[in-house]
């Protein structure tokens, strides 16, 4: 329906199986219609990311591949749980370097972290800043969130922004509050 609209699709579906799996989703993904964003879990691993992004070539009007780093709900605390050891910005610069290494053309992390990605990685490498917040809004089950501003000004290129809006009172008062905070946010 949005395809059908005009509107480019960020088509999150976090890939995460075997290579050849993972290759063959990307494939079909890519096939839809208006998709513009595709994301698979950096922690698939560096041959599965490669599967990815062979699975994709090096086509023009491609969708861009992101790698889910770490769910901004995961704090150290729950890192720890799964036998990952660092803290979480240590973990999501390490699974970004095996990204950009693998071929994928940027990440999905928190802002916390757009920054050290930004430094790292380079100005052509997207960084979409998931778990952005309004002061306004509550965290919910996000750790690692940021401000709509805050992640711009850290180097985000996208902003993922969902229950502030989706879950207001009034959802086109909260989602053009947002935008006005970012048009008047200078970048990094």
């Amino acid at each position: 329906m949005l395809a059908g609209l005009g509107f480019g699709v960020f088509l999150d579906l976090k890939f995460h199986d075997i290579p050849n799996t993972v290759a063959t989703a990307v494939a079909a993904a890519a096939e839809l219609p208006k998709v513009r964003l595709l994301t698979l879990h950096t922690l698939g691993g560096v041959a599965m990311m490669r599967a990815a992004s062979a699975a994709l070539g090096q086509e023009k009007n491609r969708p861009a591949l992101l790698g889910v780093t770490l769910l901004t709900s995961m704090d150290e605390t729950a890192l720890r749980g799964v036998g990952i050891a660092g803290s979480a910005s240590e973990v999501v610069l390490a699974l970004a370097r095996r990204a950009q290494e693998a071929g994928l053309d940027g990440v999905v992390a928190s802002g916390q972290e757009a920054r050290a990605l930004r430094a790292q990685c380079g100005p052509n490498f997207l960084i979409v800043a998931a778990g952005v917040r309004p002061l306004s809004a509550s965290a919910n089950d996000q750790s690692r969130v940021t401000t709509p501003s805050g992640a711009i000004q850290a180097g985000a290129d996208y902003l993922v922004i969902g229950r502030p809006i989706t879950e207001a009172d009034d959802p086109r008062a909260a989602a053009l509050a947002i935008v006005q905070e970012i048009a008047s946010t200078r970048r990094l």
